[in-house]
């Protein structure tokens, strides 16, 4: 989900992987991997990149239908 809405957020607002890494801090690489699931992203990466898009995430846990 967080991948899928990265990359979502990123074309809405016209930013190539280059000019949101640059705003972020890390490669196009890293953003690319980021957008595709395809590598380990720290919580501070995380935090870099919402910082970097002026959101937040939000998290609701719910219990398990049994």
């Amino acid at each position: 989900m967080i991948p899928s809405a990265i990359k979502a957020y990123r074309q809405q607002h016209n930013l190539t992987q280059a000019e949101l890494g640059e705003r972020v801090g890390v490669q196009k690489a890293q953003i690319s991997k980021l957008e595709r699931n395809a590598s380990n992203v720290t919580l501070d990466t995380l935090r870099k990149v919402f910082g970097a898009m002026q959101t937040v995430v939000k998290i609701q846990l719910v219990p398990q239908a049994q």
